[in-house]
């Protein structure tokens, strides 16, 4: 399991960059969410890297 966490706000940025915060559950900054650690996951938290974190 990998935590997510957003740790900028989403105001601003691309619709599509939007849509994969929406994708991994983050709504608000601060906000932590827990997902499987496949590639799949890997690659949304690559595409807004600049927005969040991976809280270990």
């Amino acid at each position: 399991m990998i935590k997510v966490k957003q740790i900028k706000s989403k105001i601003g940025c691309k619709p599509d960059q939007v849509r994969t915060l929406e994708a991994l559950g983050l709504r608000r900054i601060s906000q932590v969410k827990e997902h499987e650690d496949t590639p799949v996951i890997r690659g949304m938290i690559y595409k807004v890297r600049h927005l969040v974190e991976v809280v270990e």
